[in-house]
């Protein structure tokens, strides 16, 4: 599903130079695929859409935890849609589980309404407001695309309900990472021996699953402790060793 939602994100970049750019995002207006360049245009074009919500927001974010200051404006925007009747669900990565300024932003807005649910990891960022979606239109993030294709947008939906049907509600008590650790750290682990068994780079790994690379070695030693290996060679060795066993 996210390599889909990626050749999607690389199809609409590789159109929008045949659209107008300069249409603003609003409803019943603009091309079926509006291309966005730069952070303060994302941000001004996404806001002019949560400025016109009607029925329902749906925000999947990855690459782990936010700064607090912007949590801080999302709580006061999810405050106003919440009051006028507007649907809020939001994908994290189980990362976030460990972050104390998320875990509070989270406990407000499920008191307000909304709904948080964790995954190991999904794809790439998206916005959807009522009937337009964003989507990144390069890796870095600095262009987007607006999506106003109804089919498009449908597929957009039925992605994000798959991978909400997926996640795991976001968890207040017990308080403490060690307990949130117990929760999500198998799944990390996992998708981390997928990830280095295909060959993805800790780079790689580390933005898929929203932890810093340094974590991500933590993770990896902790995980060849586990298995009594010396190195990641050894490591993958067992590994290998391991799931060819589990298969017979």
């Amino acid at each position: 599903m996210a390599e889909h939602l990626a050749d999607l994100s690389r199809l609409a970049g590789e159109h929008v130079g045949r659209l107008n750019a300069t249409a603003p995002v609003t409803a019943g207006s603009g091309p079926d695929i509006r291309h966005i360049h730069g952070l303060p245009e994302i941000s001004r074009a996404i806001g002019e859409a949560l400025g016109g919500a009607r029925r329902e927001i749906l925000t999947a974010q990855p690459d782990g935890s936010r700064p607090s200051g912007v949590l801080k404006e999302a709580l006061e925007s999810v405050r106003r849609h919440i009051s006028a009747g507007v649907s809020m669900r939001t994908l994290y990565q189980h990362s976030t589980r460990f972050d104390e300024a998320t875990k509070e932003y989270v406990r407000e807005v499920t008191k307000l309404g909304a709904s948080v649910r964790t995954l190991d990891e999904f794809f790439d960022r998206l916005v959807i407001v009522d009937d337009v979606a964003f989507i990144a239109a390069n890796e870095d993030r600095t262009s987007a695309a607006a999506v106003r294709e109804p089919a498009v947008v449908r597929f957009l939906r039925d992605t994000f309900d798959r991978s909400w049907d997926r996640a795991q509600p976001f968890p207040f008590v017990p308080h403490h990472a060690a307990k949130a650790a117990d929760e999500v750290m198998p799944a990390i682990r996992e998708s981390i021996k997928r990830l280095l068994f295909e060959g993805y780079s800790d780079r790689q790994i580390a933005r898929r699953l929203g932890i810093s690379e340094r974590s991500l070695q933590t993770h990896i030693a902790g995980m060849k402790q586990e298995l009594g290996a010396r190195n990641r060679l050894q490591m993958g060795y067992l590994l290998g060793r391991n799931e060819a066993a589990a298969a017979r």
